[in-house]
């Protein structure tokens, strides 16, 4: 029995995948600039350029919305981590890993935002499912780097403050974004200014880190 889906439902996979990413795109902005109880549904819809229904037809609730547009933040930097189940060279993991989040921070400060508003406020919102997650992911990542460490390939470091400062280091340039730029001239970083950053952060953790 053939499994290929129909032209038909090819068709609106592929539009409610579009709808799904447009709703998801516009809350994550108007979440960063307004917070969530800041925004409304209806400021989504307008955003997205969809009615109010398809929004509710998506996603039952505003909060669903919000716990969607997190978790999505979080999928997308630990796909950021993925070298770290590629390479077992410390160095190239981390030079990859902060490369990595340095290109989200740069091409997607809000979800940064989102994310750091609502850990700012003790995450009243955020779903249990998504901090387990988040410490499952961390405690996996600790795991290497202490693997490192015990073969003394990098200083004995707590693993944990490890990851706090390429965080810190690294989404700084999307939650300080403005700060950022009225440091610069009122002036977006230019392609030149953000590859500096990414070397001299790069740089200077790992002359902290690698023996």
């Amino acid at each position: 029995m053939s499994t290929n889906k129909t032209p038909g439902s090819a068709r609106k996979s592929s539009i409610r995948e579009a709808n799904t990413r447009q709703i998801i795109s516009a809350a994550e902005t108007l979440f960063a600039e307004k917070g969530f109880s800041g925004t409304s549904t209806q400021e989504i819809a307008d955003k997205a350029g969809l009615p109010k229904a398809n929004v509710h037809y998506y996603f039952k609730t505003k909060q669903d919305l919000y716990t969607v547009v997190l978790q999505d933040i979080l999928d997308a930097w630990m796909h950021d981590a993925d070298i770290f189940d590629v390479s077992s060279d410390p160095e190239e993991v981390i030079r990859v890993y902060i490369r990595a989040k340095m290109h989200h921070s740069f091409t997607r400060p809000k979800g940064s935002k989102v994310w750091a508003l609502e850990i700012i406020q003790g995450c009243p919102v955020m779903g249990k499912e998504i901090q387990k997650a988040l410490i499952t992911w961390d405690q996996t990542v600790m795991k290497k780097i202490q693997s490192w460490i015990d073969q003394k390939l990098i200083h004995a470091i707590n693993p944990q403050n490890l990851l706090n400062m390429i965080w810190s280091s690294t989404q700084y340039y999307a939650d300080y974004e403005y700060q950022i730029r009225a440091l610069n001239g009122n002036k977006r970083m230019s392609s030149q200014q953000k590859e500096e950053a990414i070397e001299d952060v790069t740089r200077m953790i790992l002359n902290g880190v690698i023996k």
